[in-house]
């Protein structure tokens, strides 16, 4: 029952409303916008992470490649079936094509000729090395020899079927260029030349003494006639000459060629024809192939003049006149043709009956032609800049967007059409390179360094076009097929007209037959995978198939245009290939230098560096087929090393070297060391280059950046170790080349003088007098800095150096130390003391402290700023020394030396508390140290060990101790000399609180000495009395409101001069206030240090409640100026 309930649930549930539907659809929309989305953000995640390091797409990277060469799978004989026998045999004729040959001539035999000898340099060419090359190069010539032997064979057996069958000129002229390219490599190559000579008379040197060489006689003679073979068929340039004068009749066959008039008069057309097709097209946006068509033709010419010996005078003008447009065709890299030179040097009959003006006149046309293209190159550069820019937009978007059903063929005709345009304009680009490039080499004519940039320009629109149909391969791949259905389709619609009309006419012949068949035949292959060999068959069965008018004019003409756009579509990827190859950059890397220079000079637009190396790796496939050395790496490896010098020189090291001095001039501005005023000098951004991602040349990646800095690293370590004082200079270079340039850099880690000790501890304890009078004291740093130095720089002494000195020494050296200052101290309080117990000067600080306190009354409890300028005056008259010092300037050197002492022991301390903290740092709990000694204990290990746990545990103890309190030197200092200071013999010190006014005014360095003494003396309260800081805070305010007041009076006068005056003073005047601010502050500051809050009776209650007993010596031991007379010192009486 159960089930019948869900059955009859489900059947309801069944019922269609339409917003099953409707939520379905809403759904689809939603999953396929969220798709949509994540595809996005997967697309820009691989955009991030994407390994293709280049700006451009590097083939060679590729880890799948799309061949889109159609392969055929059918052979030759199936695709020519046809129920007409004499069609087959007409076709069959031509199966030995010459493709085979063509391609074998241009990997192989071209390349191995034109890189012999390369690779070697002329200056390191060791003895006998021409002959080694020129022994492993002679079986590659027996190969070519072979490969001219076939084709003089096979140029036998064409012009023998086309006697018969009036067939396929065209290809018999490319295999006729073939062998005329062969002649003008041997012609060029004067390298090859001379080591052949080199190889025959090394030949001759071991046919006379076979025994020294170990080769046998019998063996020398046939490897002479094979050179002497060699000599004649290859290195004569006679390869082309000997194929046109072969017999070419075989009456034995009953082939008859030379008499066969019906035959030349057919040979003499087909050249016309051609030549009429190609005649219009040359030199025209629409050419694509031509050049080399004519060159076919003018080797048909020859061909059909040494077999006929008869000449068209007519047709052999036109020919040359081909030569003013087009003087130079390139065969080959850099073999380059001239038709004038050829035509006349194989057709001598009919150079005769040409006038000689006007042979010169071609000959001067290559003159003019060079200069018209110097003028107008350029403008062909703009020209093709928007040209080729435009093309790569229209290719964006057409294949961006999507296709639609309805338009399907319109989209594809486009497609089509942008394809065949994009090949266009690289083989018109390439032919201007070549032509260009080759004719001034071959004329040996300079060019001047604008038409060189010009065509580097060029060379990079080429290989754009490359890269632009690679970068957008997987959407052409995809095109391509469908548009050779649609151009197939169209060409079958034609044909099927034409067959439809033939069929209709109901007078049959045999010859209306053989053109019914051979469109049957071109049917029959088009409706296949449009493959190289059934685009053969279709021409072969045309020619066949147009005859007896089958096609109107007007239906002839679009059949072509289909015809020729299949071949370039078919074969799209290897058009593309070969029209932007630029493996003739090779022979032209001269004019590298120049395009680094302008890439140098235009940063701007470095990027396009990418399209120079690309097309510099488009001559590494054909330097593979090099025979002349042990390996081709040998010549890689050459070729790799000679790019890399030229990029090193005129770009990498320039860029270096201009980084380099433009950090140091932006550091250096101060100098004011050159004009830097962009508006002046200009300005040039090199940031670009680091924008660039890495150049990918051979195995290698050029990342500037990266190169850019390694050397900025390796020069800033390298100088800094050098001097190391100008660390600071270099960080900051450092720091400004990642702000300005984004430079990566890795810090340095040099001790930047921190590690460096500076004076050690000994050499400053030995010479301590030496110290404090060549250094100053900077309370709050914590540095000692010297007065002045021979050097350009200046020696300072901080924490890090005692630290340092005292880990090499130890820390006992800090009592030492100590100990000497107090010895320091000693003599220096025994200089001081006579000074105050002098008569003018005790007589003078006694009337004054009696002047003050009958007077502080009326001026305010504070001692009046006149009155200790008086005193200075006073003392002055007492006389000066050599340099202009009075006493008073002597006893405040005095006192700045022992504040420079002070500052010292203080220094001490702080450099022992680092020292320590450092070597306590890796205690993990300074108040729970385990101690080592018990632990060993407990394990039962040897004596040995449990004497170093001893040792631990106690330089842990000290350490601990050390850190966590030092000992209080400022106080034992005080303690040591303060009774014998306060005593009642030294009563004359008492005086010395009144003296320290004076020696404010005449600035005095170290007011830490002054707070010391004070501190001695317990004269805090008395020095606080004369509220002296406060009395010449009154006095400048005084003057400085009086000089306001004047002011305002003055400026009613309008008189600039006093005005100025004025502001001057006023100016001083908040100087010296600030000044004396200073020195309050700083004196504030220093007697901090000696609990200046207290007296000496507060301290000695403060002893005696905490139960404290001095262990210090009784102030009666203390001689003359105070300290301990039995030698003791305060610091060997801590220690005890």
């Amino acid at each position: 029952m159960a089930v019948e309930t869900l059955a009859h649930d489900w059947e309801f549930d069944r019922f269609d409303d339409g917003s099953q539907k409707i939520h379905t659809e809403v759904q689809l929309k939603n999953y396929s916008k969220f798709l949509e989305e994540y595809t996005s953000q997967l697309r820009g995640i691989e955009e991030a992470l994407d390994d293709s390091i280049g700006d451009v797409w590097d083939f060679t990277l590729d880890p799948i490649a799309l061949k889109l060469l159609p392969y055929e799978q059918s052979s030759l004989l199936e695709l020519i079936k046809t129920d007409n026998k004499v069609n087959n045999d007409k076709n069959r004729g031509f199966e030995q094509s010459h493709h085979s040959l063509c391609c074998s001539a241009e990997t192989k035999f071209y390349n191995g000729l034109l890189y012999y000898g390369e690779g070697v340099s002329d200056t390191s060419v060791v003895e006998g090395e021409s002959q080694i090359q020129m022994g492993r190069f002679i079986s590659f010539l027996q190969e070519l020899s072979c490969f001219v032997s076939r084709c003089y064979e096979v140029v036998v057996n064409i012009v023998h079927q086309l006697a018969a069958l009036y067939n396929m000129y065209e290809h018999l002229g490319e295999l006729l260029v073939v062998l005329l390219t062969l002649d003008e490599i041997m012609e060029n190559h004067g390298t090859l030349k001379d080591h052949w000579k080199m190889y025959k008379r090394l030949l001759k040197s071991v046919h006379h003494n076979p025994g020294k060489f170990s080769i046998p006689e019998e063996k020398l003679k046939p490897f002479e006639k094979l050179l002497l073979k060699l000599e004649g068929q290859l290195l004569d340039g006679m390869i082309l000459q000997a194929c046109v004068e072969q017999r070419f009749d075989e009456p034995g066959e009953g082939v008859a060629v030379a008499k066969n008039s019906a035959f030349a008069e057919e040979f003499a057309f087909n050249i016309r024809t051609i030549f009429t097709n190609i005649e219009s097209k040359i030199g025209e946006p629409s050419e694509i192939d031509q050049r080399d068509k004519y060159a076919g033709v003018c080797g048909l010419f020859v061909l059909h003049f040494h077999i006929f010996r008869s000449v068209d005078k007519k047709f052999y003008k036109s020919l040359l006149d081909i030569c003013k447009k087009v003087p130079a065709v390139t065969l080959t890299s850099n073999i380059i043709w001239f038709p004038d030179t050829f035509l006349i040097a194989k057709v001598p009959a009919a150079a005769k009956l040409m006038d000689k003006k006007s042979v010169q006149g071609i000959r001067g046309q290559r003159d003019t032609f060079l200069q018209q293209r110097a003028q107008t190159l350029t403008k062909d550069v703009q020209s093709y800049y928007v040209f080729v820019t435009s093309w790569m937009m229209k290719m964006e978007s057409i294949l961006s967007k999507e296709q639609k059903s309805d338009k399907l063929a319109e989209d594809l005709n486009s497609r089509c059409n942008v394809f065949v345009q994009g090949i266009l304009y690289a083989y018109s680009i390439s032919t201007i390179i070549k032509t260009t490039m080759n004719m001034y080499m071959s004329m040996q004519r300079p060019m001047t360094k604008t038409s060189v940039k010009a065509l580097c320009r060029l060379v990079e629109l080429l290989k754009a076009v490359e890269h632009t149909f690679h970068r957008r391969s997987m959407v052409v791949a995809d095109s391509v097929s469908h548009i050779t259905q649609q151009l197939q389709s169209q060409a079958l619609n034609s044909i099927g007209v034409a067959k439809k009309r033939v069929i209709s006419d109901k007078k049959y012949s045999e010859q209306r037959l053989d053109v019914l068949s051979s469109l049957v035949l071109a049917e029959n292959a088009l409706s296949g995978p449009s493959t190289k060999e059934r685009r053969l068959v279709v021409s072969l069965a045309l020619c066949v198939g147009t005859q007896l008018k089958t096609f109107k004019d007007e239906e002839l003409l679009p059949l072509q245009l289909v015809l020729k756009k299949l071949d370039l579509i078919s074969e799209l990827s290897e058009r593309v290939k070969l029209q932007c190859d630029c493996s003739f950059l090779y022979w032209h890397r001269a004019v590298f230098p120049i395009y680094l220079d302008d890439v140098y000079d235009n940063a701007v637009d470095a990027a396009r560096i990418h399209y120079m190396f690309s097309a510099l790796r488009d001559s590494v496939p054909s330097m593979l087929h090099a025979k002349h050395m042990e390996s081709c790496d040998q010549l890689l490896e050459s070729y790799d090393k000679e790019i890399m010098n030229v990029f090193n020189e005129h770009l990498l090291d320039k860029l270096c070297k201009e980084i380099e001095k433009d950090l140091r001039l932006s550091v250096h501005t101060h100098l004011k060391l050159d004009d830097r005023n962009p508006f002046k000098v200009g300005m040039k951004d090199l940031a670009h280059f680091f924008s660039l991602k890495p150049i990918r040349f051979f195995n290698r990646f050029i990342h500037i950046k990266a190169y850019v800095t390694h050397y900025l690293d390796k020069t800033f370590y390298n100088l800094t170790t050098v001097a190391l004082h100008d660390w600071a200079t270099y960080s900051e270079m450092r720091n400004l080349a990642t702000q300005r340039y984004g430079l990566t850099m890795t810090e340095a880690y040099l001790p930047s003088q921190t590690l460096e000790q500076g004076l050690d501890v000994l050499e400053i304890m030995r010479n301590i007098h030496v110290f404090v009078s060549r250094y100053l004291y900077n309370l709050n740093n914590q540095i000692f800095i010297e007065k002045a130095s021979n050097n350009k720089h200046l020696n300072t002494i901080n924490i890090r150096h005692i630290a340092n000195s005292i880990r090499t020494h130890g820390t006992g050296i800090m009592n030492t130390t100590v100990n000497f200052t107090y010895q320091f101290l000693r003599k220096k309080f025994y200089i001081f003391s006579q000074f105050m117990y002098d008569e003018h000067i005790k007589s003078r600080l006694i009337k004054d402290i009696r002047f003050f306190r009958e007077t502080k009354d009326q001026s305010d409890q504070k001692y009046p700023f006149e009155r200790a300028e008086k005193f200075n005056r006073g003392i002055r008259k007492l006389g000066i020394t050599p340099d202009g010092q009075s006493y008073l300037d002597q006893f405040r050197q005095l006192i700045s030396q022992i504040g420079n002492a002070m500052g010292y022991v203080r220094m001490i301390r702080s450099g022992g508390l680092h020292c320590c903290s450092s070597a306590i740092r890796f205690v993990p709990d300074l108040e729970d140290i385990v101690n080592f000694e018990e632990l060993v204990k407990e394990e039962g290990l040897s004596e040995e060990t449990q004497r170093a746990a001893s040792i631990l545990d106690s330089v842990l103890g000290d350490l601990t101790s050390n850190s966590a309190e030092g000992t209080e030197y400022f106080k034992m200092l005080v303690a040591v000399f303060a009774p014998e200071f306060r005593s009642a013999k030294n009563m004359h010190l008492r005086n010395f609180y009144m003296i320290v006014p004076p020696l404010v005014i005449v600035c005095i360095s170290r007011l830490s000495g002054v707070a010391y003494i004070l501190k001695l003396l317990d004269q805090y309260l008395e020095f606080d009395s004369l509220h002296w800081f406060q009395a010449v805070r009154d006095k400048y305010k005084k003057e400085m409101s009086a000089v306001v007041k004047e002011q305002n009076v003055q400026s009613a006068s309008q008189d600039e001069k006093l005005l100025q005056t004025m502001n001057l003073t006023q100016k001083r005047l908040d100087i010296y206030l600030q000044e004396f601010e200073l020195l309050h502050f700083s004196l504030s500051s220093a007697r901090i240090f000696f609990r200046a809050d207290k007296t000496a009776a507060e301290e000695i209650q403060e002893k005696k409640d905490k139960g404290e007993v001095s262990t210090f010596c009784p102030p009666d031991q203390a001689a003359k100026a105070g300290g301990p007379s039995d030698g003791s010192t305060p610091a060997d009486a801590a220690s005890k």
